[in-house]
């Protein structure tokens, strides 16, 4: 998978992110990247035993992790031992992208050029950044923003006062009124004086096919991407975090949230006001009552409600016994 760059990024070398540190490779660092993304002369992060498999298969030239994890990384991936690795890679981040811990404004906004986007249909008071492409037969309504290198497919629908940054939509997608896509996700590190802002600089896939109710909001990613799969519906204000990645088919209803980096698979439906810890793996199949709290991974063609969400039989149990 391609992760595209929208954010500016200055070219350092690793022994100036570290001075005290000794490095046999002194490369220019390529990007920062999850595990599994990472290759030759990228900065990866290994900080959590979950994350194992994806360690021991890691690509990257240098990786920062803690001295109970490093016996996880293979040989060819240079050990950066520290005591806090989000604190650390946070202090990387800002080196490396200096833009991206905050939603500046696109300054390079101006009403769109019918010559430009032949085929496409704006509203009124629409504002394009530069290089944004938007594909044939598409529509756009009054008051969207859409800021610079934004990618829109054929045949798309935009509604009403939508504002989408950092993100790559597919075609045959509809997205209403009033929702926000690619914007900054919530992310600190929490210090003694000063939460350390973590600079998030990934970006939001939308697939074919996916629709998007009113009031949306869709974080892009902090390092990986945020990404919603072909054909799924998300209802009314639902929020999604960065790195959340949605599979194919699935319904999801109103006030859903999902909590950061949580992976959700094709064909899962989803109740209205639940809510999805991060870091989970929800598998294919399943279904989620509303008002529901996912505090754990869920296998393939579950059923489950609560909270903490169980197995529906479970849950019919115990509010037997409750009356």
């Amino acid at each position: 998978m391609t992760i595209i760059n929208f954010f500016k990024k200055n070219s350092i070398k690793v022994r100036e992110l570290f001075p005290k540190k000794i490095f046999k490779n002194n490369s220019l660092i390529s990007n920062v990247k999850t595990l599994n993304h990472a290759k030759k002369n990228d900065l990866t992060f290994f900080d959590s035993i979950k994350y194992k498999p994806s360690a021991l298969k890691t690509k990257a030239s240098f990786c920062l992790t803690t001295k109970k994890l490093e016996i996880f990384l293979p040989k060819h991936t240079e050990r950066i031992i520290v005591s806090n690795v989000l604190y650390e890679l946070a202090n990387v981040l800002k080196k490396i992208y200096p833009e991206a811990d905050i939603d500046y404004p696109d300054m390079s906004l101006k009403s769109p050029l019918k010559k430009k986007y032949s085929g496409v249909k704006f509203g009124n008071n629409v504002l394009i950044g530069k290089n944004v492409k938007i594909g044939k037969n598409s529509i756009i309504g009054s008051n969207t923003i859409i800021e610079k290198n934004v990618s829109i497919g054929k045949n798309c629908i935009i509604g009403s006062g939508v504002i989408i940054k950092n993100s790559i939509m597919k075609n045959d997608v509809i997205v209403q009124d009033n929702c926000k896509l690619g914007q900054k996700g919530f992310g600190f590190i929490p210090k003694k004086d000063k939460n350390l802002k973590f600079p998030h600089i990934g970006h939001v896939i939308i697939e074919d096919g996916v629709e998007i109710a009113t009031g949306c909001t869709i974080d892009r990613g902090s390092i990986d991407i945020t990404k919603i799969g072909k054909n799924t519906y998300l209802d009314n204000l639902v929020h999604i975090a960065h790195n959340v990645q949605i599979g194919e088919n699935c319904m999801i209803a109103g006030q859903v949230g999902f909590a950061g980096s949580s992976t959700i698979g094709n064909n899962v439906s989803i109740g209205g006001q639940a809510g999805i810890s991060g870091h989970l793996k929800i598998g294919n199949n399943v279904k989620i009552g509303g008002g529901s709290g996912v505090v754990k991974d869920i296998q393939d063609n579950s059923i489950v409600m609560g909270y903490p969400a169980v197995p529906l039989k479970d849950f019919i149990k115990q509010n037997k016994k409750e009356k």
